[in-house]
């Protein structure tokens, strides 16, 4: 055979390759573009769902920190699971076993895991810290002095808790066992140990080095649960003053003024003109139910939702130039970035170009048409750079060309949740039916249809 024609061949072989795989890549295009809405949305709860089904960390059942696809992974952070992520994560579990992903027998098995783990870990004044070593169940500090229980954390994990509560109380007796474990672990946290002594909430409580982190938590921001379990507890409850005194600052929360021609009531800390991440319209919300939620400081549906289109809207203005801003691609939170982690944001200064999918995504109660345009056009259109293993990657910047394949706990916890909320809310109608947190928000003067 001649140098020609055998170089002929290979270029042949080359070209069918080059063409088999186009075709695959129209096929399987086509398949992403051919699912309905319900679909789309089962998919991707399903799918990320499983990060803390399939991916959870082995010994405890708990939710990773991170888990990394591209193997820039320190070792050393494989086993640390997060208190706050999985609270989000239990909501996820009790949708897809609801969904019928997995059994009830095999929930209660992983429920029992969980609560294994979870009765004989480290507890700070019956709170939980930030992060735990997986395998241990001691206490990995978060940062120096943030070495032991985490408030606001816990109240993440608590609501969660009470969402399995809720579901197994009339259940089978082995359910009815976990609900029975689970209000002990209620009822032991004590939320007025983090009070300080004052009338406020602090966020961090340490052993070792006391109140030294000295993080009063005021509002506005992503802490609202907090306060309505502290007042909701039947054991270690907080007088209202200290919601009304700490939490609202005696009203001085109250800031009514529009961004993007939208209304906020609220001074959303520290970025009071547009709001702030918008996982602050998430995280109290993934139980505690927003519509028609009030109280004499604001409504908490109109608050949460024109946060979410002031957000939207931030990003079509895209006062600086970013490449794939849109109508169909928008949602500034906190999140990866190109240079590490931060709390992207719709101002000027707090966006650097950086798209987190669970922004609009988690949003889907709020903006269902606006926040399932995003959903599409991140599955159809950015495809696999964009989709694993657990659904949607953190976080992506078309400016930069960057797409890592690395997930965080806290932000895919939200998305199953709030799908599932805007499907068939049912992590909201369980929450919102213990007796206990019915009357912690009577306690604190919040109108709802629930009560």
């Amino acid at each position: 055979m001649n140098t020609k024609f055998f170089i002929f061949l290979i270029t042949l072989c080359f070209i069918y390759q080059g063409v088999i795989l186009a075709q695959k890549n129209n096929e399987k295009e086509n398949i992403r573009k051919g699912l309905s809405d319900e679909k789309l949305m089962d998919l991707v709860e399903k799918q990320t769902f499983n990060y803390f089904w399939e991916g959870a960390e082995p010994t405890s059942g708990l939710a990773c920190e991170r888990i990394h696809m591209d193997g820039d992974y320190p070792q050393k952070d494989k086993t640390v699971v997060t208190s706050g992520g999985s609270g989000f994560g239990i909501m996820a579990i009790l949708a897809g076993m609801d969904r019928g992903y997995v059994t009830r027998k095999q929930g209660v098995e992983r429920f029992g895991k969980i609560l294994d783990f979870l009765e004989k870990s480290d507890l700070l004044h019956g709170a939980f810290p930030h992060w735990w070593e997986g395998t241990t169940g001691k206490v990995k500090p978060f940062s120096k002095n943030d070495d032991g229980g985490d408030l606001v954390e816990t109240a993440f994990m608590i609501q969660g808790l009470l969402c399995v509560h809720q579901y197994y109380i009339n259940g089978s007796p082995a359910e009815k066992a976990i609900a029975k474990r689970i209000d002990k672990l209620w009822k032991e946290v004590e939320w007025n140990w983090y009070q300080n002594g004052k009338n406020v909430l602090y966020w961090h409580w340490s052993p070792d080095n006391g109140w030294a982190m000295n993080f009063a938590v005021h509002g506005y921001n992503e802490c609202l649960i907090m306060y309505i379990l502290a007042a909701s507890s039947p054991t270690y409850g907080i007088p209202a003053e200290v919601y009304h005194e700490g939490w609202a600052e005696n009203g001085k929360m109250i800031n009514s003024h529009t961004a993007e021609g939208y209304l906020l009531q609220l001074n959303h800390q520290g970025d009071a003109p547009t709001g702030g991440p918008l996982f602050w319209a998430h995280y109290s919300y993934l139980g505690l139910d927003p519509r028609g939620l009030k109280d004499r400081y604001a409504n908490y549906w109109e608050e949460n939702k024109n946060q979410t289109l002031i957000n939207r809207a931030y990003c079509i203005r895209n006062p600086k130039g970013y490449k794939g801003y849109g109508e169909n691609c928008w949602g500034l939170t906190s999140g990866y970035s190109i240079r590490g982690y931060a709390g992207h944001a719709p101002t000027e200064k707090r966006d650097h170009g950086v798209i987190v999918p669970t922004a609009a995504l988690s949003s889907i109660p709020y903006t269902p048409e606006y926040s399932l345009k995003v959903m599409r056009h991140l599955y159809e259109n950015l495809g696999d750079r964009l989709w694993g293993k657990y659904g949607f990657y953190d976080a992506f910047s078309e400016t930069e060309n960057w797409f890592p394949q690395k997930y965080l706990a806290i932000d895919q916890g939200t998305i199953p949740v709030m799908i599932e909320n805007y499907r068939s809310q049912l992590l909201w109608k369980l929450f919102m039916s213990h007796p206990d947190v019915r009357k912690g928000l009577k306690k604190l003067g919040f109108e709802s249809p629930h009560l």
